[in-house]
């Protein structure tokens, strides 16, 4: 076997001056901070946008928590942990008194759509729920008996 080899002598490499190095050293770590920033922000903005995907923001929204409450309002996203819930109505189960003559039938409860925000302790009309906290949700048709009835409501309110 021979072994040939090159007699070219090795080409040198150019040496970079000390700022020009410092400058693109420089530059290097602006462009990977901007990158990360604003990687940061489309992550951050990704997760509060598509929190809930397919909310209609027209349309009334029904939140199913794990502890069987169920609320009816605008429903967003808060981030990353938590959804905020607007406009808040939720039903109540009225029992209806015994029946006071004997062999009367007790009618079935009855349920009510409550405005949150009368309670004793004076809620304010927004919740922030945590995402965990929620099973599912869904859009309410315009026709449902529920928006009915919040629409009924507004319409009975003054108006301001």
């Amino acid at each position: 076997m021979i072994d040939i080899k090159d007699s070219r002598p090795p080409m040198p490499i150019p040496e970079i001056p000390r700022k020009r190095r410092k400058r693109i050293l420089l530059g290097i770590v602006l462009v990977v901070v901007v990158v990360f920033i604003v990687w940061q922000a489309l992550v951050y903005a990704g997760v509060a946008l598509s929190g809930f995907p397919w909310v209609s923001s027209s349309d009334w929204q029904a939140v199913f928590l794990a502890n069987n409450q169920v609320y009816f309002g605008h429903l967003s996203s808060a981030g990353r942990d938590y959804a905020v819930l607007k406009d808040i109505f939720y039903l109540s189960v009225a029992q209806p008194n015994q029946p006071l003559q004997q062999g009367a039938s007790v009618p079935g409860p009855t349920l009510n759509l409550v405005k949150l925000g009368g309670e004793l302790h004076g809620p304010q009309d927004t919740m922030y729920i945590p995402n965990n906290q929620i099973m599912f949700w869904e859009n309410l048709k315009k026709d449902s008996q529920v928006v009915k009835a919040i629409d009924a409501f507004y319409a009975s309110q003054p108006k301001q």
